[in-house]
């Protein structure tokens, strides 16, 4: 079978969407990093919707460790395929608006070139919460991170997402170019906030003038992103190539919904991103919030919970009556308390929610989302935990999500066999989880000790520790299932 490509475009069936203009036309002026399936589900198809109208918003994505993305879709002349799917069928469009893809370790000069190039505007990121080397706990700068620790001495061939950034503005700042925003689009708290602090401390402690210069220049809007994109599978790929008649490497596979906040605080302009449904906002964090706790809070405590039950995706696990009571009851009654007054409708929101994650089309792993859970739970559960307590609100729901990840860290599934734990701290974790043994009086403060999750706070607090020893000691001794199915019969008044 021939491959999707500039070559083949005109031989795709009328059924799927195209874009509507010359990509020959169409200037760089956004750089991506992390070049990865959420960016080209999300940010990189608002863009392709309005370049017919404003060709100057191009974009070239960056890897910022591998070339799996590059090696893909360069053949394809970095077109690919993205499929909306749900329950009534699918609707697929091609995507143009990738001017080009990079590998940073491959040519760091040449990347560098490409951020001081006046024609980008915009410098954006997904690279997940662990690609930050910071503290999720606290939000500070990792300065003993490997990566960080080698970008501030060779800067050149940066490897970090914080040293990729500030080489590109040391570039800038060196040829009196004005700086590029800065725009995040990962589930931080306050991204645009955070990723300022990251960058302007890494700027600091290489110069203080120029640190300075950073603070005082560079524009650094918080963004809410929301839509579900699972990891592309073989059966996508086929499916993908059946409804087109020509072979995509790498499609995306996504829902219809999808949702872009961001606060309009740019320096050198932006795209007219509200003619395709983004909203601009002067202040993005209650949307934020509402995301990360509604959404994010309830998706993790779905997807541990889930995976320890035996489902591999969402939507099976949703099929669990109890553990989809539990997570729209987490929702509505502890979740949703924490949040400031919004004009959303937060009811009509749970429910989107709920429908959202049993969209059956939807092959959502519970265990691509239960990855890199030490980086996701201080913005997911904890800062939610924290207020609740904070107002003397019980945490029972919170705290079995919490549980749940502790649960799953000890790499020991409920028949004894292996779990596949990809986390950051994942070693740790385990040599905690060994040491202390399977007994949750001695599990839950020993993973609770991990400062760069818990903070100090929480673990001191006998209502946090006590409430997730109890959900721990259930989860060990009675499993998922009938722990799920007490704590909702215990906490339906």
């Amino acid at each position: 079978m021939d491959r999707l490509s500039e070559a083949t475009l005109d031989r795709l069936p009328a059924s799927v969407e195209r874009f509507g203009y010359d990509r020959e036309d169409v200037a760089t002026g956004i750089v991506h990093l992390g070049v990865g399936a959420f960016h080209r589900g999300h940010q990189a198809v608002y863009t392709d919707a309005l370049l017919a109208d404003d060709p100057r918003w191009g974009i070239l994505g960056v890897s910022l460790r591998t070339g799996e993305t590059r090696d893909a879709l360069s053949p394809q002349d970095a077109l690919y395929t993205v499929s909306a799917v749900d329950g009534d069928g699918a609707r697929r469009r091609v995507v143009g608006s990738l001017t080009g893809l990079m590998i940073a370790p491959e040519d760091p000069t040449g990347l560098h070139v490409r951020l001081a190039d006046p024609e980008v505007k915009i410098v954006s990121t997904t690279v997940t919460e662990k690609g930050y080397s910071h503290d999720p706990a606290t939000g500070a700068l990792k300065e003993d991170d490997p990566d960080i620790v080698h970008d501030l001495r060779h800067l050149d061939h940066a490897r970090s997402t914080i040293g990729t950034l500030v080489a590109g503005l040391r570039h800038r700042h060196a040829a009196g170019i004005a700086p590029f925003t800065v725009l995040a689009c990962d589930n931080l708290p306050a991204n645009g906030h955070t990723l300022r602090g990251l960058v302007v401390r890494f700027a600091e402690l290489l110069d203080r003038d120029f640190g300075r210069w950073v603070a005082d220049e560079v524009r650094f809007p918080s963004t809410m992103v929301d839509r579900i994109v699972p990891a592309t599978t073989d059966a996508d790929r086929a499916s993908v190539a059946a409804a087109l008649g020509l072979e995509d490497a790498w499609p995306i596979v996504t829902e219809p919904f999808t949702q872009w906040v961001v606060e309009d605080d740019f320096g050198l302009g932006r795209p007219a991103w509200e003619k395709v449904g983004v909203e601009f906002v002067s202040d993005v964090a209650p949307y934020e919030l509402m995301k990360l706790r509604m959404l994010n809070g309830s998706h993790s405590t779905l997807s541990y919970l889930g995976w320890l039950m035996g489902h591999e995706t969402v939507a099976a696990a949703m099929g669990e009556s109890a553990l989809a009571r539990l997570v729209s009851d987490l929702m509505e009654k502890e979740s949703a308390p924490t949040l400031p007054a919004l004009s959303v409708d937060l009811a009509a929101y749970r429910a989107d929610l709920l429908a959202r994650f049993r969209n059956p089309a939807l092959k959502h792993r519970t265990w691509q989302i239960a990855m890199d859970g030490s980086q996701k739970l201080p913005q997911r559960l904890l800062g939610t935990i924290r207020d609740r307590l904070a107002a003397g609100a019980p945490i029972d729901r919170l705290a079995l999500g919490v549980a749940a990840w502790m649960r799953w860290v000890t790499g020991i599934d409920e028949k004894g066999g292996a779990i596949d734990v990809r986390d950051p701290l994942a070693a740790r974790l385990r040599a905690i989880a060994d040491a202390a043994g399977p007994e949750a009086a001695r599990l839950a403060p020993a993973l609770a000790a991990v400062g760069e999750v818990f903070g100090a706070d929480l673990p001191a607090d006998p209502r946090f520790l006590g409430a997730v020893t109890h959900a721990l000691d259930r989860l060990l001794r009675f499993g998922a299932r009938a722990t799920v199915e007490a704590v909702v019969k215990e906490t339906a008044t």
